[in-house]
C-alpha cells in the first residue's frame, strides 16, 4: 500500500474512533443536570389550569389569581420572596431533624419572628386571599398562610403539604418517606400543632355528626383542589361585597380548572343572566343541562334558556 494512502486510513480511522469515544462517553450528570433549561413558568392562568396536577405550582396559580387584581404583578420577583424567607431554615439545616422539631421551629420562625398571623378582625378583606397582599402586610386566612407556610418549608427540606379540612384549611407535615403520621398544624393560628382531640373538635365545628378519620381528613391537598378553594373564598367575598364582576371572574378561574364542575357552571350562568350576558349564560346553563340533565332544578333552567332565547331574538 502507498505511504500517502496508508496514511490517509490512518487519519480516517483515527478520527473514527475520536468521534465514537465523544458518542458513548457520558457526560458527568451534573453537568447534563445544569444544562437542562427550567420547565417554563405558565404565563397566564389558563395555561396553567391545562397541566397535570403534578406539574401546577400553587404559588405560582396564587400569584395568577392576584395578577387579576395586579396586572403588573412580577411573578418571578414573588417566587424569590419565598427564596429568601426560607434562607434562613436552611442555615439552621432543618431538613435533618425530627418531624417535630421541623414544625417547631418553622412555626416559630413564620409566626414569631416574620410575624405573620391570622386576620381575625376583618377575616373576609379580599387581600387576605392575595399571595402578595398576604406576603405584605403577614395577614392572611387559613389557606394562603398555608400556602406561605408550605412553600416555606418546602424550599428549607421540610415535607409539608395543605390539608382541605373540613370549614378550615390544615398543613400537615411528615417525615421523609413516611405518610403514617402526620402532624397537623393550624396554619391561622399561629402554626399550632393540633392532636386527635384537636382535630375531633375542630371538625364537629364544619359537621358536628362526623368523626375524625385521620387518612381521610387529613389526606394531602392537590394543586387544583387547594387554588379552586382559594377562588371560591374569593368569589364568595367579592358576591357579597356587590362586586359582582370580580365574582364572575373568580368563577371563570374555578371553570377553568374544573371545566364540568355542575355548581360553578350553575353560579356562574345565573351570574351572568343578572350581569345581562346571555350569551354567556346560556352556555353555561346548557352544558349544564347536559352534564346532569335530571338536575333537581332542570325544569327551571329550561324554562330560563327559552326565556334568554327570547332575549337574544329580540336583540339581534
Amino acid at each position: 500500500m502507498a505511504l500517502g494512502v496508508k496514511r490517509g486510513l490512518q487519519t480516517r480511522v483515527k478520527g473514527s474512533v475520536e468521534k465514537m469515544a465523544t458518542m458513548t462517553t457520558l457526560r458527568p450528570l451534573s453537568e447534563t443536570f445544569a444544562e437542562r433549561p427550567a420547565p417554563l413558568r405558565p404565563a397566564t392562568f389558563e395555561q396553567l389550569a391545562a397541566l397535570p396536577d403534578e406539574l401546577i405550582d400553587v404559588a405560582t396559580g396564587a400569584a395568577l389569581i392576584a395578577r387579576d387584581a395586579y396586572a403588573r404583578l412580577d411573578l418571578d420577583r414573588l417566587s424569590a420572596r419565598f427564596d429568601e424567607m426560607a434562607a434562613p431554615l436552611i442555615v439552621r439545616g432543618v431538613a435533618a431533624m425530627p418531624v417535630d422539631d421541623q414544625v417547631q421551629i418553622v412555626s416559630s420562625y413564620l409566626y414569631e419572628e416574620l410575624g405573620f398571623r391570622g386576620n381575625e378582625h376583618d377575616y373576609y378583606d379580599p387581600k387576605n386571599s392575595l399571595l402578595p397582599d398576604v406576603l405584605d402586610r403577614r395577614l392572611g386566612i387559613p389557606i394562603t398562610l398555608a400556602l406561605v407556610y408550605c412553600e416555606v418549608a418546602a424550599r428549607a427540606g421540610v415535607r409539608a403539604r395543605g390539608v382541605s379540612f373540613p370549614g378550615h384549611f390544615l398543613v400537615r407535615v411528615d417525615a421523609a418517606g413516611r405518610e403514617d403520621a402526620p402532624v397537623a398544624v393550624d396554619p391561622f393560628f399561629s402554626g399550632r400543632r393540633l392532636d386527635e382531640p384537636g382535630l375531633q373538635k375542630l371538625l364537629e365545628r364544619a359537621s358536628p355528626s362526623q368523626r375524625f378519620v385521620a387518612a381521610e381528613h387529613l389526606a394531602p391537598a392537590t394543586p387544583r383542589a387547594m387554588l379552586v378553594r382559594m377562588l371560591i373564598n374569593l368569589k364568595w367575598i367579592y358576591a357579597t361585597r356587590g362586586d359582582f364582576a370580580r365574582a364572575l371572574l373568580a368563577l371563570d378561574r374555578i371553570i377553568c380548572l374544573t371545566p364540568d364542575s355542575v355548581p360553578a357552571l350553575r353560579e356562574r350562568g345565573l351570574l351572568a343572566v343578572r350581569l345581562g350576558a346571555i350569551e354567556a349564560a346560556r352556555a353555561d346553563l346548557s352544558r349544564l343541562l347536559e352534564l346532569v340533565p335530571q338536575a333537581p332544578d332542570a325544569s327551571t333552567i329550561r324554562k330560563q334558556l327559552e326565556e334568554l332565547r327570547s332575549k337574544a331574538a329580540v336583540l339581534n
